[in-house]
């Protein structure tokens, strides 16, 4: 029986052919911010002190309408203005409600946040359109792809400048991951086949993660004492995107989040940083 995630990555296929058409790689390369130097999302985790990576969506499939009508050169600055360490931008517009146009815009608004295209990819097409984009990172989501495909991505991705994220949701989809091409490991709350969100996922699967992994925990997040557990538990960073884009103001959730986070997390940063 087909999935929710397979009807994604079906309809996702027939997009690329069409952009490929209209936006092919020559012309890529050729704009957008094809050529900036990038900031690597890695680093920003391992230094930042909360690690929380904000999102900017307007949709999903689970929850329907978050926030629509929403612009990111208006949210994203002041992301980054009150402190996330990374911004996360959904690129898929069916499904999200976004676009690649609105991960051009985000970039345009930061200046000096790592930026990751958030979108299903299954085609090296995809990693261009994301360096165009202005991305700094890349999702690789294991339960989309064969291992092969993973690593061939991850390491295409690497020659363009990009880091990436490799996102599992179970124990098996470990076999996903490898040091040598994969930057920073993430562990879905979400089921991505039903969209059921337990955050006991992360708890469980943390404790057969590899030591020298950057982890983070996505989904389901929006306690700063759930941010504190986790942090105790190894994972370097969180995504939080719901959480804040189903608010008024998204941008001033987060700083809400953040002051709270001072107390929450009080002495943990310095422990992480000696793990």
């Amino acid at each position: 029986m087909a999935t929710i995630l397979d009807e994604i990555v079906a309809n996702k296929k027939i997009e690329v052919e069409q952009f490929k058409r209209s936006l092919p790689i020559s012309m890529l390369r050729e704009g957008g911010f094809f050529c900036r130097e990038t900031f690597s999302f890695k680093k920003a985790l391992i230094d930042s002190s909360t690690g929380i990576i904000s999102e900017f969506k307007r949709h999903s499939p689970s929850k329907g309408d978050i926030h629509q009508g929403i612009d990111p050169k208006y949210v994203v600055p002041l992301y980054e203005e009150y402190g996330c360490t990374a911004v996360s931008c959904l690129a898929d517009n069916k499904y999200f409600g976004g676009s690649y146009q609105d991960v051009m815009q985000a970039r345009e608004n930061l200046k000096h946040t790592p930026l990751l295209f958030k979108e299903f990819i299954t085609d090296p097409y995809q990693l261009y359109l994301a360096k165009y984009s202005g991305a700094d990172v890349i999702l690789l989501i294991a339960a989309c792809l064969e291992r092969s495909q993973c690593q061939e991505l991850a390491c295409e991705a690497r020659e363009l400048g990009l880091e990436t994220l490799l996102e599992i949701h179970s124990e098996d989809e470990l076999s996903h991951y490898g040091e040598d091409f994969i930057d920073v490991l993430g562990v879905n709350n979400r089921n991505l086949k039903v969209f059921k969100t337990d955050i006991a996922i992360s708890k469980e699967i943390v404790k057969n993660l590899p030591h020298e992994a950057v982890k983070i925990s996505e989904s389901g997040i929006s306690k700063p004492e759930t941010v504190a557990e986790l942090t105790k538990l190894g994972f370097n960073g969180f995504l939080m995107g719901e959480n804040f884009m189903k608010e008024q103001i998204p941008e001033s959730h987060l700083k809400t989040l953040l002051r709270r986070l001072k107390n929450a997390c009080k002495g943990l940063w310095i422990t992480r940083q000696h793990q």
